[in-house]
């Protein structure tokens, strides 16, 4: 899979993402110099983590007939200590349907193991950039 990410040269800062068929504009915020026409990086990757949270939870709900009817994660980003290398994220679900406290402590245990979750904390990844 290949993502393209290319300047939109009638912004300060904002880029075009392709991914796929789906397109959409990152930029910064205005405090950074951009016009905050999209996410900005940082965004992304603390959705990413929060939308495999709730796509997690409703592949196992279903596949275990457990009666989740929504998902609803909201995450708060801590980024005060980031340059000293620590970078906190808080997510919070809101689970809804007949669930029992078992049932809602095991969904909880899932989304903290979700794919993106364990990539984010427990691989290490190694990127290369080359010039093209």
């Amino acid at each position: 899979m290949s993502i393209t990410v290319t300047r939109d040269l009638s912004q300060a800062m904002a880029h075009q993402v392709r991914i796929r068929e789906h397109a959409f504009t990152v930029d910064g915020s205005v405090d950074e110099g951009g016009a905050d026409l999209g996410p900005s990086p940082h965004d992304l990757y603390d959705a990413a983590i929060s939308a495999c949270k709730a796509l997690t939870l409703v592949w196992y709900a279903k596949r275990k007939a457990i009666p989740l009817t929504d998902v609803r994660v909201e995450l708060e980003r801590d980024a005060s200590e980031e340059r000293h290398g620590i970078y906190r994220l808080h997510a919070t679900l809101h689970l809804s349907g007949e669930l029992s406290d078992a049932q809602r402590e095991e969904l909880l245990g899932v989304a903290e193991k979700c794919p993106i979750h364990k990539l984010m904390t427990k691989v290490t990844t190694e990127i290369t950039t080359t010039l093209g």
